[in-house]
């Protein structure tokens, strides 16, 4: 992206106002996406016009370290684009015409400027929305380049490395692991470098995840990955065992990274038998691709922008299942899998989606502590319904009832029991469902229905039930579990669902 500047938006740097605050803001974040930042030769010419020798000074050095814009286009013999902005009135006049030339001729994006008078000849020339005053530009700019922050429990914090104690005792290991780990602490708190944490109740580390964005190539052992949008996973270490918070840390990753636009997603890790972290992540699509150049640490990536046709050759060798684990959160919803929704009581809903919009905290959330099944992919559903012939594949619409009354969220089926005793459902369900023992003995006295599936994301837009209804959906409030593949396709466009992660 290329951004023509003008002079008088660098020469407010020199006064102490909000105005200069704004523009240390603007640059910021353009130098921070690698934004172009350009001035018109014709602005530079201008300010060495300037008679003042002292403040010519000062205004050059303010823009000596932005680049000229090359070769400008001139608009003389564009008579069209002439007669729009008007004959000029005077020398300045006519250099605001070949600035805003540029902008007309796409030689750059974007202009920024405080010229009242340039802004309403962009606006004659049907330009006005990519020429842009300081505060429209730090507007525009905040919310383009906006860091999307994924949902996550109030046992988790949001913090920047320099705010971690590098002694904490869960950096021990690490620190044996690296050469110069304390050296690299230091230089990633300098970066700012971001991270999830969960602190135990004395203040020591729990879990933390260490992450960043960047566009570079992986230099591996053997071979050299190309530039692409990547967030790396720079540290993944859980102390607190029990609490699915691998799992938790790895839907936070893979959401953070989708929703800003990265391509791939990776992570370093020196492998050990039976690596728990190597079964966690291989089995959400991290695959082997060597070891780091540097380090000879294990490198693992994971591709976000799978091609339908790799999407397809895997559901054609292994399943929808297999798609939607290794892919997540990607799916199959052809005709060969069938659409249920299935009806959820709110307090069960709070307690399998922790992160679900508008959710109440509870009170030991806020003291740190976990709601296990909240932190989990895989998830187990229990229910008493009538037979029903669901397979592993089929896709889940989960409908809150009784309160909000709408269809929330999406899973993929990976199994199904029928009929089962409280003491095997205990065994199949683990900790991934949001029902206690006595919840389970209660619901196991009658034929019980029990899904073990994988979350695939919150709808886009949820659906109501007077949408459902109107739309043909249903004709009720489900009181059980419902066939509506014949309505997959109105409940698709209902809840605004991406057709990048789905394929059929």
């Amino acid at each position: 992206m290329r951004v023509l500047t003008d002079t008088n938006i660098f020469i407010l740097r020199e006064d102490n106002s909000v105005v200069s605050e704004n523009l240390q803001n603007l640059l910021r974040i353009l130098n921070k996406e690698s934004v172009t930042i350009l001035i018109h030769p014709i602005s530079k010419a201008e300010i060495k016009k300037d008679k003042d020798k002292d403040r010519k000074k000062v205004s050059l050095s303010k823009i000596e370290t932005y680049p000229l814009l090359e070769s400008p286009p001139n608009p003389i013999g564009d008579n069209e684009y002439l007669t729009v902005v008007g004959k000029p009135k005077n020398s300045h006049d006519i250099n605001d015409n070949i600035i805003l030339y540029s902008v007309y001729k796409n030689a750059v994006d974007f202009f920024i400027t405080e010229d009242r008078g340039i802004h309403k000849k962009a606006s004659k020339l049907g330009i006005e929305d990519r020429v842009f005053t300081l505060d429209e530009a730090l507007t525009t700019f905040e919310e383009m380049f906006k860091e999307f922050q994924p949902p996550y429990p109030p046992a988790i914090a949001a913090k920047k490395v320099y705010n971690l104690d590098v002694n904490d005792e869960i950096f021990d290991s690490l620190r044996d692991e690296y050469d110069g780990f304390d050296e690299w602490f230091i230089d990633i708190s300098k970066e700012g470098r971001d991270c999830w944490v969960h602190f135990n109740s004395d203040e020591s580390i729990g879990a933390v995840l260490i992450y960043k964005q960047e566009d570079d190539i992986i230099e591996l052992k053997d071979k050299t990955l190309d530039k692409k949008k990547r967030v790396k996973i720079s540290t993944f270490k859980a102390k607190k065992t029990g609490f699915k918070i691998g799992e938790l840390f790895l839907k936070l990753s893979i959401e953070f990274a989708l929703k800003n636009n990265a391509t791939e997603i990776y992570l370093t890790h020196f492998s050990k038998p039976d690596d728990h972290l190597v079964e966690l992540i291989t089995d959400y699509g991290f695959s082997y691709v060597g070891k780091n150049r540097r380090y000879e640490d294990d490198v693992y990536l994971k591709e976000l922008n799978p091609s339908k046709e790799d999407l397809k050759h895997l559901f054609d060798s292994d399943g929808p299942v297999k798609v939607a684990k290794t892919f997540y959160p990607h799916f199959y919803d052809g005709t060969e899998v069938n659409k249920f929704i299935v009806p959820i009581r709110p307090e069960f809903h709070h307690r399998l989606y922790v992160d679900y919009k508008g959710r109440q905290t509870t009170i030991p959330e806020f003291s740190n502590e976990f709601i296990i099944e909240g932190n989990t992919i895989k998830k187990a559903y229990i229910c008493n319904s009538v037979r029903i012939n669901m397979n592993p594949g089929d896709l889940l619409f989960f409908y809150r009832s009784h309160d909000v009354k709408e269809l929330t969220t999406i899973g993929v089926v990976e199994k199904v029991f029928i009929d089962k005793n409280k003491e095997d459902i205990i065994k199949i369900v683990g900790k991934r469902t949001v029902y206690t023992n006595k919840e389970i003995e209660e619901i196991s006295k009658k034929r019980t229905f029990v899904i073990l599936f994988i979350m695939v994301f919150h709808l886009p837009k949820s659906i109501k039930l007077e949408e459902l209804k109107k739309a043909n959906v249903l004709k009720a409030a489900p009181q059980s579990i419902i066939n509506v593949t014949d309505k997959y396709i109105t409940i698709k466009e209902l809840g605004d669902i991406n057709g990048r992660f789905t394929f059929d």
